[in-house]
């Protein structure tokens, strides 16, 4: 076949083609895709219509925890934390529908669509009138869109002009207004509506615009205030009165007369309010970097938080959030190593509620969370879990040990499946007997390898997970001093424990989800699970309180707001991490500082943690100021040998025990805080029942027994 039959058959087929293809022909193929393309965009509307209602389309906005809980005063509302897609950055305050104001609705109506009540999705004679005005100015001049219709086009599709997109936002304004009440199309346009900028984040909602703009809630809002933010819906910046003050004053007046000649206002009203003066202030909502605690909200949605249509109110305390920002800053701006890394975390131990969090030195560098996610070894700090395991008694046993047992503060060899074990004091000296209460204070390692052998550590391990510590835990004899590797939040968990007598809480971030614009309802109850006797924590806390009293935390100055104060420092082997805990009844917050790569610190818990933890409390304000540790049932005092004062001073020392398990002595008394059970610590001294010389035979009997198993004991390493 040639090239010239080849042509010839194409303009045959292309000549029969055409002979076929009639006007009719075009009319039919042209309305039936306009019907096809109309039916689909129908069945578009339906279905973005029926899945959710128009507030579920606004993105879920995080907060932090109002303060007085569930009011929204100026100057103590929320705080946003952001939006649960941390592609957006917004400020947003949920409004209910009947909280804005009527002059504020009857604002945006009679600039926006004053006949927003009488049409259904479309009105007709808008799009006419602005159809004429966009001819005789040979522009778009005029914009036709109904309210509902810029709410479909701000939560359901984009902003660029074209035919299709207007077919779209048709239909879906007309299901929208088939399937919701007006007030509910009304509610989800006040709390999507774009009104400028605050920095980097863009304002939604009037709840944020009458925040930023005039500094008050929206409930508060005068008709004036309300004109002037109606008249920016149209072009946020350019009505803006922080930057063109005279624009936005005759955008305001211009709403202000359509509200008259709509009979939406009297003209009496509208003259006052076109003499009062436009703000043009920004208030700045308050920021709080909680990038950190944020990330493990946007980690709830697992749990079921909702991307979008939601308000979420977490435990966050912006006061405490800022000065653990503040003192994370101050602490690691201390040191000399730029790539120092700190995390801080603080709860309430009462409730479990994370009241603040700070997980490394600067977010934008590094999104790894060092409060929750780092784990690393606890060294000291692990040592009032081990006291616990001590001090605990199983049935009608007595303890292992109390804290005026003696324990040998001199050289230790263990045997272990890698090899032999030396452990040593911090500072490479040793002691001799001191008592459990003294190797606490002084965080003294060689006496606490011992109680760990004594009383074996699978029973640390078993206290542990008792306290909420869920990381894996090696069972050996370094695990006293804080071998294996924790998280500072379960740390920080488990010392709650002490603060609250024994009761653990289960760890809370969020504490109410509610539709977006709803009130937050009340704090639900936390929940709290008993784990420990409350006598045998009393006991850790006892020592604690001396760690920071005359021990190792002595340098934590408190001056007396968060009441009483115990903690304990940690310092991992090798100088890698550093540690510092502390709690008052009402507060625990702990500290971690150190290297991500595990090199050493080359400081202690009290040099490079405490600080921080100190700077924290400084800024701290407490709810209810001046709390002391109370002292629970089945706690006695009693008078034990001071090893200060030598051996025959019997009477030197008063010493807390749990009951029935305080030594006999010759000071024919002891202290019984709350001898009938009923909590009440306000006992007198009472007398013991045996004999005075009976108790002191038996005393100066253990004296000596104790004395020659030393002295034997020497004899034989010798």
């Amino acid at each position: 076949m040639t090239w010239q039959a080849i042509w010839t058959g194409i303009r045959t087929g292309v000549a029969s083609f055409r002979a076929r293809i009639t006007g009719k022909v075009i009319r039919r193929s042209i309305a039936g895709v306009t019907g096809l393309g109309l039916l689909i965009i129908g069945i578009e509307a339906v279905v973005r219509a029926r899945l959710s209602t128009p507030l579920a389309r606004v993105p879920t906005s995080v907060y932090s925890r109002p303060v007085p809980w569930g009011e929204h005063d100026d100057d103590e509302g929320p705080i946003a934390l952001g939006s649960l897609d941390d592609r957006l950055s917004e400020r947003r305050i949920p409004v209910e529908r009947r909280a804005a104001p009527e002059h504020l609705v009857e604002a945006v109506l009679a600039v926006e669509d004053q006949r927003f009540f009488q049409h259904h999705g479309l009105d007709f004679r808008r799009i006419g009138g602005a159809l004429v005005a966009n001819v005789r100015a040979g522009r778009i001049a005029q914009g036709g869109s109904t309210l509902t219709q810029q709410l479909v086009k701000n939560l359901f599709l984009s902003a660029e002009r074209t035919p299709l997109r207007k077919l779209r936002e048709a239909a879906m304004a007309v299901v929208l207004e088939l399937r919701y009440d007006k007030d509910q199309i009304l509610g989800a346009y006040l709390n999507e509506v774009y009104f400028g900028q605050d920095g980097t984040r863009a304002i939604h909602g009037v709840g944020a615009a009458a925040r930023y703009y005039f500094g008050k809630r929206v409930e508060r809002l005068t008709t004036p205030e309300s004109a002037l933010l109606a008249g920016m819906i149209q072009a946020p910046n350019r009505y803006s009165p922080i930057r063109h003050e005279r624009v936005a004053r005759r955008r305001r007046n211009l709403v202000l007369a359509l509200m008259v000649d709509q009979a939406r206002i009297t003209r009496a009203i509208a003259d006052r309010a076109t003499q009062t003066r436009v703000s043009t202030r920004g208030y700045s909502a308050p920021t709080l970097d909680a990038r950190y605690f944020r990330d493990l909200i946007v980690a709830s949605r697992l749990r079921g938080l909702p991307a979008r249509g939601a308000a979420v109110y977490t435990t966050l305390d912006p006061t405490l959030q800022r000065s653990a920002e503040q003192a994370v800053r101050d602490g690691l701006n201390r040191l000399s190593s730029p790539e120092a890394q700190a995390a801080l975390v603080a709860i309430d131990p009462r409730t479990g509620d994370v009241l603040a969090l700070v997980g490394g030195r600067d977010y934008q560098a590094s999104q790894f969370n060092r409060a929750t996610d780092a784990r690393r070894q606890p060294g000291s700090a692990f040592k009032p879990v081990v006291a616990l395991a001590a001090l605990h008694r199983d049935g009608d046993q007595a303890p292992a040990f109390t804290l005026a047992s003696r324990v040998d503060d001199e050289p230790l060899s263990v045997m272990t499946p890698t090899g032999r074990w030396e452990p040593s004091n911090y500072d490479r000296s040793f002691r001799g007997p001191v008592t459990v209460r003294e190797a606490i204070e002084q965080s003294l390692n060689v006496p606490f390898v011992r109680i760990g052998l004594e009383i074996g550590p699978a029973r640390v391990v078993a206290t542990a997970r008792r306290l909420g510590i869920t990381s894996p835990l090696r069972a050996v004899p370094s695990l006293a001093l804080g071998s294996s590797e924790v998280s500072l939040l379960e740390l920080v968990r488990a010392y709650g424990v002490f603060a609250t007598g024994g009761r653990l809480a289960s760890t809370r971030t969020v504490l109410d989800q509610t539709t977006l614009g709803h009130r937050p309802r009340a704090v639900p109850p936390p929940s709290l699970v008993r784990v420990a006797d409350p006598a045998e924590a009393y006991l850790v806390t006892s020592a604690l309180e001396g760690v920071i009293s005359r021990g190792t935390g002595q340098a934590l100055e408190v001056d007396g707001r968060l009441g009483s104060i115990a903690g304990k420092t940690g310092t991992s082997n090798g100088w890698r991490d550093a540690w510092f805990v502390a709690y008052s009844p009402s507060l625990a917050v702990g500290v971690w500082v150190g290297f991500d790569d595990g090199r050493s610190l080359g400081l202690t818990g009290a040099g490079a943690a405490l600080p921080i933890v100190a700077r924290f409390l400084e800024r701290a304000n407490p709810e209810e100021p001046g709390l002391t540790f109370a002292v629970p049932a089945g706690v006695e005092v009693a008078s034990v040998a001071s090893r200060d004062a030598g051996w025959d001073v019997e009477c030197g020392t008063e010493e807390v025990f749990l009951r029935g398990t305080a030594p006999a002595t010759d000071c024919g008394e002891h202290d019984s805080p709350d001898e009938d059970g009923d909590g009440d610590a306000d006992h007198r001294w009472e007398q013991h029942e045996r004999p005075r010389w009976e108790r002191k035979l038996e005393f100066r009997g253990r004296q000596m027994a104790r004395l020659l198993a030393r002295l034997m004991e020497r004899a034989s390493e010798r």
